[in-house]
Formats: structure tokens, sequence, C-alpha cells
């Protein structure tokens, strides 16, 4: 018997965004094998770039970056769906996409770094996946080193917090209802959530005791997330509807990330109104702005990565004909989220051999 075309999936546990990928592959029932990075031999060489997951496929293809290997798997194996086609769920799945990869790094990162058990732990899974300690040390170095470019600081920790406990509280009284995010089906959305919630929250020391005393149904919902059976797909609430229980969630999302992710935004496109001409690649990082979090005053390095994030939101939503977009607008309205939805971005960002590039609108 000929086995299906294998892909490569080069990925850890305890990787944020290989916790993101890894379901689309499960649910859609493709044959894969997961491997450790290979930084030196494969990654680096394929992409320039020191980031995983990254994916191989069967005609040795490189995909990088979680949202477009998600939206490739999709166009290869369109069923069953993981993005939603009706105009409110597939913005909304996109917003969840947005808060998770560029906001819930916060808790994520100060879970993992500012609590020693947590530390050591990651450590140890750090090294135990390295050919060489010395590489795993300098790693777990850097990343903890990353904590006040982020803007965890003790000033901002409390508010931090606050923001998980809400998600937490707020995400298992949805998931009394409904299974997964827009309803007995997983989406999108439910893929980018469980990054962090499953590689840094749930597999962390001090976080992962938070979750299993507070938050059984979540952790229920990250187990069911890792174990997703193609044969029964379930469905997503029908008429384009989002549940009652969700729009507490994206309500939260509008008061707390939103604002943070738009002062990102806004802080790089005066980098960029002022770069030095012909530059058009630019920095993961293009120096730091002021934005505040719950009140609290916090300063955080200015991500060129998160403009292009927006862009998936924005484009979705502008594509869309007027009478579904102001369907979305209407569902939204209140929660905050329609202040993301109504920016208007003077620069654009494309990719480059995996790097981004700045694009004519």
């Amino acid at each position: 018997m000929t086995l299906p075309a294998l892909y490569r999936f080069y990925a850890a546990e305890m990787s944020y965004f290989s916790g993101k990928v890894r379901p689309a592959f499960q649910f859609k029932a493709i044959h894969y094998v997961e491997l450790l990075p290979d930084f030196v031999n494969v990654i680096i060489p394929r992409t320039g770039l020191s980031f995983i997951p990254v994916v191989i496929t069967p005609d040795d293809e490189t995909l990088q970056d979680t949202s477009e290997i998600l939206d490739e798997l999709e166009r290869r194996f369109p069923t069953p769906a993981l993005h939603p086609a009706t105009p409110v769920q597939r913005v909304s799945a996109l917003l969840w996409e947005l808060y998770a990869d560029e906001f819930l790094v916060l808790p994520a990162m100060h879970y993992r770094w500012s609590f020693p058990e947590s530390e050591a732990k990651a450590r140890a899974e750090f090294a135990a996946c390295s050919p060489e300690p010395e590489r795993a040390v300098s790693f777990a170095n850097r990343m903890k080193g990353t904590l006040p470019f982020l803007g965890v600081t003790t000033e901002t920790v409390p508010a931090i917090e606050a923001h998980t406990r809400d998600l937490l509280e707020r995400l298992s009284t949805h998931l009394e209802v409904h299974p997964y995010l827009f309803g007995t089906r997983p989406s999108l959305a439910d893929c980018a959530l469980l990054g962090p919630l499953y590689a840094h929250l749930y597999m962390d020391a001090v976080p992962g005791r938070l979750l299993r005393e507070t938050a059984p149904l979540v952790c229920r919902w990250i187990e069911r997330m890792n174990h997703l059976d193609p044969s029964t797909p379930g469905e997503w609430l029908a008429d384009d509807a989002l549940a009652p229980t969700l729009r507490p969630l994206l309500e939260l999302i509008g008061r707390d990330a939103a604002p943070v992710i738009l002062d990102t935004v806004r802080a790089f496109e005066s980098w960029a109104d002022t770069r030095p001409t012909g530059q058009d690649e630019p920095m993961r990082a293009v120096g730091t702005h002021d934005t505040r979090l719950r009140g609290i005053a916090m300063t955080r390095y200015t991500s060129s990565y998160t403009l292009w994030m927006v862009q998936r939101s924005l484009d979705a939503h502008r594509a869309l004909a007027a009478d579904e977009r102001a369907k979305v607008d209407a569902t939204l309205a209140g929660t905050g989220l329609e202040s993301l939805l109504a920016y208007e971005p003077r620069h654009r960002l494309g990719k480059r051999r995996f790097k981004l590039v700045f694009k004519k609108s």
C-alpha cells in the first residue's frame, strides 16, 4: 500500500506558534510527521530565519509563518474547513487570530519567565529539545531578556494577570455552552488561541496550576483541540451567528488588546513615514512606544509585524459587499473592536523570501 505524501512539521511542544498549527494537521487528516527543529540544516538555510514552526511540503515547498501555513493548508485541504466563509464569523476569526498572536504574548511570556518554577521547567524543556545545551541556554536567556521590551514589568504585571483571569473566566462561561468558539466545530480562531493557552499557560508550571484549578473547562478545550477527530467535524453556528457568551470575550479583547495593538501600529507607521529612502525591508523592531493597559502605562518595542497581522482583518472586512460589512459592523458594535476595523493604514506590508517588505497600498 502506498502511503499519502508526507508533510514535515518542524515544531516544538513548548512553542507558542507550533501549538497554533498542529490542530490543522489533525483536523484535516493530513499525513504528516512532527520533527524537532533543525535550525542549522533545514530552517535557516530555507527561510533565513530562526523561527518555528516550518512546514516542508511533499513537493519540497517551504511554508513559514503560521498565518500563511494555515491559509495554505486550508487551500490544499479545504474539507473540513477551519476558515469560516460567512462574513461575521470570518472577520471575527481573524480578529481572534490577531489578539492571540499579537497580545497574548504578554501573559504567555510573563507566566513562563517571571516565576522561577516556570522558568526552570522551560529551561529543562528547551535543553531536552536541543542537540546543543549551550544553544538552549542562550535561547532561554534571550527569551527571558525580552520581558521589559514586551512591556512586562513590575508595574504592568497586575494588569496582565487581571486580563488573564478575565479571559479564563469568560472563556469558561462560553465553553459551558459551546465546545469551540463558534459552535461545535473548531476554527482558525480556536487554533490561534490554542498557541498561547496550550504551549505556554497549560504547559508551564505556574500557569498550568492556575488553569487546572480555576478553568477546568478551558483545560478540556485544550485537550480537545489537541485530539481533533476529522470524522466528526461539527458545525459553526447557523446564520453566521456569534454565541451570546462570546460577546463578553470580544468586549475584553476590544477593551484591553485593541488599544495596545493600535498604538503599536501607529508607532510603526510613524517610523515608516520617516524611514530612509530605499529601505523597503523593515526590521522586526523599530524602537519603542508608549501605550496603556487598564490604565497602567506601558512601554513596548514597536513591532513591524503587528501591521501585517492587522492587514489580515482589514483586508477581509473591506473585501465584503456593503451589506455584509454592515452586518459585521453591527455585530461588533460596542465591543471596542470597531476601532481596529476602522483603522486606515498609510503603509502596507507584504512578504519577500519570508521577510516583511513595504508594498504600495
